[in-house]
């Protein structure tokens, strides 16, 4: 860039570098996707199409940026997750965050009419997300965070699930299911569910329950042959994660709904701590 007296207003950009060797965790969430959802007339408790849109877009980005290890997505929000040895834009939380936003945005404009036919995207009602950077020290933090995405994503749609089978099976209005749901634990939900409308809680699809994981699908470990993942915080050479990124990119991004609170998803998939990729499946071995 020419140097000119206009350039000292450089100086006024702020450093916004993400503490190193930490976990980063960029949370994407929908604005104002409650009249959005009303507008497009979302099913209620739960649209499957709006989540395979959202799970769309998420696996789209894990394409785009093979420095990302995991994401988890919940209704109008998606989490993404970079390794504490990721140096992607060195670091800086702006360029970042808006990357991973844009670039979900992008992907769940592009292929909304593939999910939602007959109903084109029009203004003024088009959907955009809000981001931001939160960084992790250790990867129980990191579990701990995903952990409580998916504790909660159970509890909404336990209550949700109860609160519109009562509107829409049950007559009630939305105040009064309110009221009747106000002070209830998991038991009482589950008693309504089955009792009035016959429905077993436990027999809702996991997408709903669990939420969406989106990884890179790599050989499963065994039980017996498995090792305790430890995330490597070594410094990688410019040529050893160049050709990581390569390996990345030949993986399948799959989407799971299993539970990922228990070691059995994080021992089984090493990979996702380690960040070192693992060995391709029979069927995507392919050079």
């Amino acid at each position: 860039m020419a140097n000119s007296k206009y350039e000292y207003v450089k100086g006024f950009e702020q450093p916004d570098a993400l503490l190193p060797n930490t976990w980063v965790v960029v949370r994407v969430d929908g604005r104002g996707f409650h009249k959005l959802s009303d507008h497009y007339a979302f099913q209620k408790p739960n649209d499957r199409r709006a989540l395979d849109l959202m799970n769309k877009a998420a696996v789209e980005v894990m394409k785009d940026l093979p420095d990302l290890v995991l994401a988890y997505g919940v209704s109008d929000e998606y989490s993404f997750v970079f390794h504490p040895t990721c140096e992607l834009f060195e670091r800086r939380s702006a360029k970042i965050v808006t990357t991973v936003v844009s670039t979900f945005t992008a992907h769940y404009i592009y292929h909304w009419n593939t999910f939602f036919t007959e109903t084109p995207l029009k203004p003024p009602f088009l959907p955009s997300f809000d981001g931001r950077a939160v960084t992790y020290p250790s990867t129980r933090n990191l579990r701990d965070y995903m952990s409580w995405r998916q504790v909660d994503c159970h509890i909404n749609n336990l209550y949700n699930t109860t609160f519109w089978a009562m509107v829409l099976k049950g007559g009630m209005s939305n105040t009064d299911a309110e009221q009747e749901l106000k002070g209830t634990v998991s038991s009482d939900k589950n008693e309504i569910l089955f009792r009035r409308f016959g429905i077993n809680y436990n027999n809702e699809l996991e997408i709903y329950k669990k939420g969406s994981v989106v990884y890179r699908q790599y050989e499963l470990e065994t039980k017996e042959g498995k090792e305790a993942a430890s995330s490597d915080l070594e410094p990688v050479s410019k040529t050893q994660q160049e050709k990581m990124r390569k390996l990345r990119k030949k993986a399948q991004v799959v989407v799971d709904h299993v539970d990922i609170i228990k070691d059995d998803f994080w021992d089984r998939r090493p990979w996702i701590v380690s960040n070192k990729p693992g060995k391709l499946p029979v069927s995507q071995d392919i050079s």
